[in-house]
C-alpha cells in the first residue's frame, strides 16, 4: 500500500467514517458515487423536513429543521446545504441558540470542504469548536479539531495537523470520549507513517489505539489501526509481524462495507512476494482484484493490479506482469490517478528492457517521463493552494495588521533594493567559488559518513549501533525470551588437512555467506563466527514473538543449503561437508564487549545448552531442546530423542526437527 492509499479518519456530520488518502480527486469520485446510491434515499427526507420548515416559526426548531437539511444536503448540493446552515448561524445567533450554532457552522464547513473552499472551512469548523468550547462539549471540540487537522494533513502541513490531532487526543480524553480517542490516535499515527524516521512512533501508537478499538467494537477503526500497523511493520522489513495485522485487517474489513478490503489484501500479497511464496502472494492479490471489481472500486482496481505485477516480475513471469500492468494503467489513467499510473509506466518500461524490447521501453520511458512532469506541476500547483489556504487565514483573522505589515514590508523593500542589488553582485563571486568547495567538501565527508556508518552496522546491529553514536556506550540489555542457534562442520579438522588454506577459508566463507543471507531474511542477529562454528539469535536486539520460529526455519534452511551443495560435491568426487545444528530457548544477557573492536555478544546458560545442542546432533539434523520444542510444536513435526546426556549440563530431552505441519507462520 503506497503513501497516498494511506488511510486516516475523518469524522463528518454522522459520525465518524474512514476514507482511502489516494488524492483529493480519488476521494471526491468515490464520494460521488455514494451520492449516486443515496440520492434517491434521501429525496423524500429532504423533501419532509422542507415542508416543515415551511411552516415553522423563528425558533430554535427552525434553527434544527436548518441544520438536519445542510446535514442531508452537503454531499449533494453543497451550495444549497451551505444557504441553509448560514441561515441556521444568523437565526442561532438571534435565538442566542448556541447547539444550534455550532452544528450549523459545522454543516458549513462540510460544504464549504466538498466545494473545495479550504480557508472556508476551517473558519467555520474553528467556529463551531470556539461555540462546542463554550457549551462543555468536549466531544464536539475533538470533532472539529479532528476535522480541521485532516485539512491541513490533506495538503501535507504534518506539523500542523499533528498540532489538531494532539488537541483532538487531549480533549477527547478529558471526555472519556473512546471513540474520537481511537480516530486523533489512528490520524496521528498516519502523520507518522510517512517518514522512515518517525515509523516507530507509529508503531506504538498503533500498539496503543488498536485495545481502545477493540474495547468499543469499532470494526472500521480495527481494520484501518491493523492495516496501518501492518505497513509500518512491512517497511520496517519485519515481515511476520507485517502479516499478523495485515490478516487482522483483513479480518476486520470483511465484516465492513468500507471497501478497504482489497487494499489489505493487495498488501498481504506484497508480503509473501517479499518472502518469496509467489503463490500465496498471488492468490491474496487476486482476490483483492476480483472484489475491487465486483464492486467496480476503480482505487483498489488500480491498487491490486499493481501489486499482481510486481509479484509477477519477482517471479520471473514478465508477460504476466507486463499484462497486469496495463491493465493498471487503463484504469489509472481513468480516473486520473497519477501517482499509480507512474507506477505501472516505470513497471512496463523496466520490464521491456529486460527482455530486450527497447520499442517498447522507450515508450513507457517517455510516458514516464511526461507523467512525472505532470505529478511536478500538481506538487506545485499544490503547494500554491496550501500557501494561499495559509494566506486566507491570516487574512481573515486580522486583514487590517496584513495589510498595514505588505505597505511597510514594500517600502522597505523598495529603499533597500538598489543598496542590496549592489551588495549581492559584489559578493555574488565569492559565494559562488565558496560554494563549489563546499559543495567537494560536502560530498567528501558524506561518502566517509556512509562508509562509518555501514561499517558499523555491519559490525553491530543498527539499534545498538545508533545507542553507541548518540550516547558513546550501549547498555547490557536483559532478554527473558531469545532463541539461540549454534552450526558447526562434524570432522572439520580432517576436512582442513585435505585443503590448502586458501581454499579452505574460500570454502568456508562461501556456507557463512550463505547462512548471513538466510538468517538475514528470518530477522536474525548474527553473533560471531568462532572457526568453523556459525552462531546466530532471535529475538534480539528488537524482541518478537515469532523466533524460535525463525530460527528453526533458518536452521532447516542451512541443512537443505548443505545437502544441495554437498550433491555438488559429490557429483565432482569431492568430500563431503556434514553440518551438525543446536537451538536452544531461553534468557540471555547482550552488549557490546570491549574498548576497540567493539563486537556484540550474547552470555548466559541459554547459550551453553544451544552449543550442547549442537554438539550432541547429527548431520543433516536440526536438534532442539524441549523449551524450543514447546514454542514450535505446533508449526513443525518433531522426533523425540529421549534423554540425552550434556557435557557439563546433564540430561536434556531433545528432539529432531522432522517437517513444517504448516505452510505460514502467522495464523
Amino acid at each position: 500500500m503506497t503513501a497516498e492509499s494511506k488511510l486516516k479518519y475523518k469524522e463528518g456530520s454522522s459520525g465518524p467514517s474512514f476514507i482511502a488518502v489516494l488524492l483529493r480527486q480519488v476521494f471526491l469520485l468515490v464520494l460521488a458515487g455514494f451520492i449516486c446510491s443515496q440520492v434517491f434515499a434521501q429525496d423524500s427526507k429532504t423533501d419532509s423536513l422542507k415542508l416543515a420548515l415551511a411552516s415553522a416559526g423563528d425558533n430554535t426548531v427552525k434553527v434544527d429543521l436548518l441544520v438536519d437539511l445542510g446535514r442531508k444536503l452537503y454531499r449533494t448540493s453543497p451550495k444549497e446545504a451551505l444557504q441553509y446552515s448560514n441561515e441556521a448561524i444568523d437565526l442561532a445567533k438571534k435565538l442566542d441558540y448556541n447547539k444550534g450554532l455550532a452544528l450549523a457552522y459545522k454543516n458549513a464547513g462540510l460544504a464549504h470542504y466538498v466545494s473545495g473552499e479550504f480557508s472556508e472551512t476551517i473558519s467555520n469548523w474553528q467556529e463551531s469548536r470556539f461555540v462546542f468550547e463554550s457549551l462543555g462539549d468536549k466531544s464536539g471540540v475533538a470533532n472539529m479539531l479532528t476535522n480541521i487537522g485532516a485539512v491541513y494533513n490533506d495538503f501535507g502541513e504534518d506539523t500542523k495537523a499533528l498540532e489538531f490531532y494532539f488537541e483532538a487526543q487531549k480533549a477527547a480524553e478529558a471526555n472519556g470520549d473512546s471513540l474520537r480517542l481511537a480516530t486523533s490516535m489512528i490520524n496521528i499515527g498516519a502523520v507518522y507513517l510517512k517518514k522512515p524516521q518517525t515509523i516507530d512512533k507509529a508503531i506504538t501508537i498503533y500498539l496503543a489505539v488498536l485495545p481502545i478499538t477493540e474495547a468499543i467494537h469499532n470494526i472500521d477503526a480495527i481494520g484501518t489501526a491493523s492495516v496501518n500497523l501492518g505497513e509500518a511493520y512491512f517497511k520496517k522489513g519485519e515481515y511476520p509481524s507485517a502479516l499478523i495485522y495485515y490478516n487482522k485487517s483483513k479480518v476486520a474489513f470483511e465484516s465492513s462495507s468500507s471497501g478497504d478490503l482489497p487494499f489489505t489484501l493487495t498488501s498481504i500479497g506484497n508480503v509473501y512476494a517479499h518472502q518469496g511464496d509467489f503463490k500465496s502472494a498471488l492468490t491474496s492479490q487476486q482476490k483483492a482484484l476480483d472484489i475491487a471489481t465486483s464492486r467496480d472500486a476503480k482505487p483498489g482496481m488500480v491498487s491490486s493490479l499493481l501489486g499482481l505485477a510486481n509479484t509477477y516480475r519477482l517471479k520471473g513471469e514478465y508477460s504476466n506482469a507486463i499484462g497486469s500492468f496495463k491493465k493498471a494503467q487503463e484504469i489509472a489513467k481513468e480516473i486520473n490517478a497519477n501517482f499509480e499510473l507512474r507506477d505501472a509506466y516505470a513497471g512496463l518500461a523496466d520490464l521491456h528492457a529486460s527482455i530486450s524490447d527497447f520499442t517498447n521501453a522507450y515508450k513507457y520511458q517517455v510516458l514516464l517521463g511526461r507523467i512525472k512532469d505532470t505529478l511536478y506541476l500538481n506538487s506545485n500547483d499544490n503547494l500554491i493552494t496550501r500557501q494561499q489556504l495559509g494566506f486566507d487565514l491570516v487574512k481573515k483573522e486580522g486583514e487590517v495588521e496584513f495589510q498595514k505589515l505588505a505597505i511597510q514590508k514594500q517600502r522597505i523593500v523598495k529603499n533597500s533594493f538598489l543598496a542590496g542589488l549592489i551588495l549581492i553582485l559584489a559578493i555574488a563571486f565569492i559565494i559562488f567559488r565558496n560554494y563549489l568547495s563546499k559543495v567537494k567538501i560536502n560530498k567528501l565527508l558524506d561518502k566517509q559518513k556512509d562508509q562509518i556508518e555501514s561499517l558499523l552496522l555491519n559490525i553491530l546491529p543498527a539499534e545498538v549501533a545508533r545507542e553507541l553514536q548518540d550516547k558513546g556506550a550501549a547498555t547490557p540489555r536483559d532478554y527473558q525470551s531469545v532463541s539461540v542457534l549454534f552450526t558447526d562442520f562434524k570432522d572439520f579438522s580432517r576436512i582442513a588437512e585435505g585443503l590448502s588454506p586458501n581454499d579452505l577459508v574460500t570454502e568456508l566463507n562461501k556456507y557463512f555467506q550463505e547462512f548471513d543471507n538466510i538468517i538475514e531474511r528470518h530477522n536474525l542477529e548474527k553473533i560471531k563466527t568462532i572457526g568453523d562454528a556459525y552462531m546466530c539469535a532471535g529475538g534480539i536486539p528488537t524482541g518478537n514473538i515469532t523466533h524460535p520460529l525463525n530460527v528453526v526455519e533458518a536452521g532447516m534452511e542451512m541443512q537443505a543449503y548443505m545437502e544441495a551443495q554437498n550433491t555438488i560435491r559429490k557429483e565432482k568426487g569431492m568430500a563431503n561437508w556434514g553440518l551438525r545444528v543446536g537451538i536452544h530457548t531461553g534468557p540471555v544477557v547482550a552488549g557490546v564487549v570491549g574498548r576497540k573492536k567493539y563486537a556484540y555478544d550474547i552470555w548466559g546458560n541459554t547459550v551453553n545448552i544451544a552449543s550442547r545442542m549442537e554438539s550432541n546432533g547429527e548431520v543433516g539434523k536440526v536438534n532442539i531442546s524441549s523449551a524450543t520444542y514447546e514454542l514450535v510444536k505446533d508449526v513443525f513435526k518433531c522426533e523425540y530423542r529421549g534423554k540425552i546426556s550434556a557435557k557439563n549440563i546433564g540430561e536434556i530431552d531433545m528432539y529432531f526437527i522432522d517437517s513444517k505441519i504448516s505452510a505460514k507462520l502467522n495464523n
